[in-house]
């Protein structure tokens, strides 16, 4: 069994929430929410992988409702960070110029199985 959750538009770059989801691939998800607990004091992006994570388990227990599915015994079987569109803004600068400022966004991909 397998259940699949996406958060897209994240309001960060991909190569930072990479760092997090190296950390936590193929892992069980007991101790991978455990160490997200830990990273969310200096990783701003922990907690939108912790977020993710959970909607992933919620989406396999709800799609096997009949099912006695345990938190322990579950895998992340897959995760993948792909970068999003940029958000553009302006910021002025001297002598009437305009310097542009790309505000990244990144899409994360979940899929947990046991």
């Amino acid at each position: 069994m397998e259940a699949i959750a996406k958060g897209m538009y994240i309001r960060c770059s991909a190569r930072k929430m990479r760092l997090v989801a190296d950390m936590i691939r193929t892992k069980k998800v007991e101790s991978a929410m455990a160490l997200l607990f830990s990273l969310k004091k200096t990783k701003k992006t922990a907690e939108y992988v912790d977020k993710i994570l959970k909607s992933a388990v919620a989406n396999l227990k709800d799609k096997n409702a009949e099912a006695q599915i345990k938190t322990e015994n579950l895998v992340i079987s897959n995760i993948t960070v792909d970068a999003g569109p940029h958000i553009k803004r302006f910021k002025p600068r001297a002598q009437g110029r305009a310097f542009r400022i790309n505000k990244k966004l990144c899409h994360l991909t979940l899929s947990v199985s046991d």
